[in-house]
């Protein structure tokens, strides 16, 4: 019975937090926080921001503190929500490691700061580092494949996009922040129809801005509601 119980692996979480823009990303970009490792395995490479877990703390709490001690960034009133579990043999060279990813989408992230064991810290083009499967430490293209994928999906069910919008902003504003994450073109009419007529999604707040170019566009904010029915479909997934 005692050996059913016997630690065979070492745990550890990983952090997948996106934005829009950065630095040297422009504001129409989908964006990852990554780190440089210090030490062996993969020194000087790239990785999402993680770690081990230590003996007294909850999967929860090691990744609020990994990423404040390799970041500078704070996560107490960030929202991290688990995104999967990876396991598999080999995917870091130590030992076995299984390790629980978490993912955040932030709003103006702040400026990262290396620390703890990672020589830099800098927010980068999500889609540069996919588009490169050899650019990450251990399985970390994986991990950040997967966050960027279930960042889309949340998009068609929440209305979480209005959060990387101005306190009021057109349906145009709107749909640019649907194009970014989505990494495709949007037809106008129709995501201006489905976003007006989806109950809760978005509240006309009277006034118009013209900061869109052309006529006076309409402004809006964000609308009580906490889940999209129907849902916002992507475009290739209509």
């Amino acid at each position: 019975m005692g050996n059913a119980f016997r630690l065979n692996a070492a745990v550890a979480v990983d952090l997948v937090v996106l934005t829009l823009g950065a630095r040297n990303a422009p504001n129409d970009t989908l964006c990852a926080l990554l780190v440089q490792r210090l030490y062996a395995p993969y020194r000087g490479r790239w990785a999402l921001p993680g770690g081990f877990v230590q003996t007294d703390e909850s999967l929860s709490t090691a990744a609020v503190r990994l990423l404040r001690e390799e970041t500078g960034i704070r996560a107490d009133r960030m929202h991290l929500e688990q995104l999967a579990t990876y396991g598999e043999p080999g995917r870091d060279p130590r030992g076995r490691v299984i390790s629980t990813s978490y993912l955040a989408l932030v709003p103006n992230l702040p400026a990262p700061t290396a620390g703890g064991d990672a020589t830099a810290a800098a927010i980068w083009s999500a889609e540069q580092i996919l588009a490169d499967p050899g650019r990450l430490a251990f399985d970390h293209h994986r991990i950040l494949a997967d966050g960027v994928e279930r960042a889309r999906a949340e998009f068609e069910h929440t209305p979480l996009a209005t959060a990387f919008c101005g306190r009021e902003f057109t349906v145009a504003e709107l749909r640019r922040v649907y194009e970014v994450v989505w990494g495709t073109a949007i037809d106008p009419r129709n995501f201006h129809r489905k976003v007006t007529s989806t109950a809760g999604f978005v509240e006309a707040t009277g006034r118009t801005s013209t900061r869109d170019g052309g006529r006076p566009a309409q402004l809006y904010r964000a609308g009580p509601a906490t889940a999209l029915r129907p849902p916002m479909m992507r475009p290739q997934a209509a």
